[in-house]
Parts: C-alpha cells; structure tokens; sequence
C-alpha cells in the first residue's frame, strides 16, 4: 500500500468579532488576493456555484429534524482550496459537487469576491481569511502553495505535527478563537493531530450587522410558536408595528418572502416563510385560509432568484420574529460522499497537486455553527474541520408573522452570494 499521510481543512466562520481581533499571521488584515482577472460574468459563476451547492447540501441535511445553520460560502471556500490539489477523478467528484467553474474561472473571481468582503469602510464586520499550516520538514510543491496564496489569500506556517502534535494543535485552535472572537473553542479535538499529519488549513469568514430598522425590545413578547413537529412553545417574539415601514417583500401564495437589510445595505437576510393561517383577499372579499410548511416549498438557485425577481418595496404594518440562538454540527462524510464526491474519502483519493505524490485523502469533514438574532441585529459563527487520517388570524393588514418554521438566507445583495442558510424549527432549541 501507498504511504497514507493527514490532511486537515478547518473553517471557522463567525459573525460578531471586536474591532481589535488580531490574526497572528495578518497583523493588519487578510492580505490582498489576485483578482486582476475577474469580470463580472465571472464573479457571478462563482457566485452560482456556491448558491447551487447550498441547496444541494440543505435537501441533504433537511432529512433531518431540528434546526439547521451553515455557511455555504466558507464549506466552498475550504473545499476550493482543496481542489486546487486535486487530480484526476478526485478532481471531477469534487468539481462536480461544488459546481466549480473552470479553473481560469475560479481563481480570479473567487478573489474579488474574497476582496469584496475584507473591504475597508463598512457600517458592520465581515471579514474573511486563510491559512496553511504546513509541516515543518515536508515539501509540498510551490506552485500548489503559490497558488492558494495567490488566489485564495492562503498564508503558510510551519508546525511540528510530528514531534509536537498537541502544541500544533493548540497553536491552531487559538488561531481559530481568535478569529471566531472565542466562540469556537477546541475546534480540533485530541487525537485528531498526530505524528501523519502534514498539512492543516483554516479559514474564517466573520460577520456582524445591525438592522437598518432595528426590533424595539419593549415590544419583545413571549408567543406562541408552532414548532417543526407541530408542538406550540413559548419564546421571544420581537415586533415592528405601526408606521408602515417599507421593506423589500413579496406574497407568492404558498409563502411570504421579506428582506431585512443590516446597516451598509450590502448584507441582508431573507426569510422564507410558508403561509399560514387566516388572510383576507381584498378582490374576492373572501377568508382564505393556507397550511403550507417547508416541505411545499421549492427551494434552488434558480428558485430563489424567481422568488426575489417577484419581490417589490412594500408598506408592512406588522412584523414578528422570534429572537433565537442556537449550535449546529454535522459530520458531512457521509453526506459528501453521497453528494457525488466519495473518492476523496478512499485510498483511490488524489491530492498529488499538493506534493507531486498519491498520499494524501480526506477522512472526515465536521461543520460546527452558531448563530444569534435579537432586536439589534445578527451574530453567528461556525467552524468546519476536513480531515484525512491515511499518511394565527384574519388579518386586514400586510402582515409578517414568522410563529412557524421558516428559512433564513444572509446573503450579499448586489451578488446574491449566500454566505450562511438556516432553517428555525424551534427557536427555543
């Protein structure tokens, strides 16, 4: 058999650092990438591959109950960064997968957009990063190393996997804290580093907004919320009321769809919400009542789109969401491998793009997130490690009423880039 070695890809992705986070290996900032390529038409390809792969990865993880949150954009940006070490069929599954243009394509649009959002000048924080920690006596090919520099910002640093896997593994960690403002801690477990490991990377992607029309807490009320299973609990339901405030929003019949911007104006959510209830229609002057959920409406890219296209600037009198934190993990192996990438999993796995040698695979792939919305605006962080171990009423008004489960998007409005995606079953969970 082949040498079996360890790669290890850790994102750590975060919305909500100080002012003052300080990343060892950028003292300033993220360094600049080589976007002197990019176009429009090209930013917006890499834009759609990561929506597509979005939606790909919820129909997968929608099998399952509860809440969901992940950040699409920081899982493709790892994974692309992995690719870029990938040959033959192990490239192919992962292209595929991740619905990477070609690579002439990638590179330089996957730079601007990685530029656009370490921009100076914002009304709220975002900001992402890379890094490579190399072992220390082991030659990965410069022009693998170059690239990931060059294109994805990707700085490397030596690290003694084997002689001192625990202080490696540390020394990452707290790279890791301190970018995700200590909300992910001991992201890398005992064990997981060891005397194979050659070549760990990180990346971060942090966030945080405010809203433009920001929740008055002494309109907070607890209400009734009817959970994914159909079970009523009680939790903080946040309010706008009165005024007519104007929002981008539209009723498509099965769902309601409302755009809640941050300061800036570059960042906003989404929230998909099914309808449900008691409406009246002005032209009929009819009761209609809907018991649409989740499971009726169509979600994609190009779904998505449709559903924005239909939306306009609108008076709301009323809205109502629930305040609600949460973690999610999920060990995306399986689901990756099913997806249509399974060889990066095997000893058939090809990472010879990174060191000119078969020896390199990817043996597990853990997501870790955490998210938080209150009155004032959002927070959220995540952490995603890639291993290989192988050397209701009548309403006469325009209402939103979010007391069901519904799916939120935190996207960048001018690209429509989705950087996080959730789904709220139990916002007391």
């Amino acid at each position: 058999m082949k040498k079996i070695l360890t790669i290890l890809i850790v994102l750590a992705m975060v919305a909500a650092v100080t002012a003052t986070v300080v990343l060892f290996l950028f003292p300033d900032q993220p360094p600049e990438t080589d976007d002197s390529g990019s176009t429009q038409s090209g930013i917006q390809q890499v834009v759609n591959a990561n929506n597509e792969f979005t939606f790909d990865f919820y129909s997968e993880i929608n099998k399952k109950e509860g809440n969901i949150f992940y950040s699409p954009y920081s899982i493709s940006a790892a994974l692309a960064m992995t690719y870029e070490g990938a040959k033959g069929q192990t490239a192919e599954e992962m292209k595929s997968v991740f619905h990477f243009p070609e690579s002439n394509i990638l590179r330089p649009n996957f730079a601007a957009i990685y530029n656009n959002l370490n921009k100076k000048g914002k009304e709220y924080k975002l900001s992402t990063g890379n890094a490579l920690w190399a072992q220390q006596d082991y030659q990965f090919l410069p022009e693998y190393l170059s690239r990931v520099e060059k294109y994805y910002g990707g700085k490397a640093a030596n690290l003694d996997f084997v002689g001192e896997s625990e202080k490696s593994r540390q020394t990452i960690n707290s790279f890791i804290e301190q970018q995700t403002n200590y909300k992910i801690k001991d992201l890398i477990s005992q064990g997981v580093l060891n005397a194979y490991t050659r070549l760990v990377l990180t990346n971060a992607i942090y966030f945080k907004g405010t809203w433009v029309k920001q929740f008055d807490k002494k309109y907070t009320r607890d209400k009734d919320f009817t959970t994914i299973s159909g079970q009523k609990v009680k939790t903080p339901m946040m309010q706008l009321t009165g005024g007519g405030a104007k929002f981008n929003y539209a009723d498509l019949g099965e769902l309601q769809i409302l755009e809640l911007p941050y300061k800036g104006e570059d960042v906003s959510m989404l929230i998909l919400l099914p309808k449900q209830g008691k409406d009246y229609d002005f032209e009929t002057r009819e009761i209609i009542t809907s018991d649409y959920t989740l499971d009726d409406i169509e979600l994609s890219s190009d779904k998505l789109n449709e559903y924005k296209s239909q939306m306009q600037e609108t008076k709301l009198d009323y809205i109502s969401i629930p305040k609600f934190e949460f973690d999610t993990k999920y060990f995306m192996k399986d689901t990756l491998s099913v997806m249509g990438m399974p060889t990066a999993f095997t000893d058939r796995a090809d990472f010879s793009g990174m060191t000119g040698k078969e020896d390199l695979l990817i043996s597990f792939v853990i997501h870790q997130a955490y998210v938080k919305v209150d009155e004032e605006g959002t927070e959220a962080a995540a952490a995603t490690a890639v291993g290989g171990i192988k050397l209701t009423s009548v309403s006469l008004r325009k209402e939103f009423r979010a007391d069901h489960p519904f799916i939120f998007i935190i996207q960048e409005k001018e690209t429509g880039n989705i950087l996080f995606m959730g789904r709220v079953a139990d916002p007391t969970k």
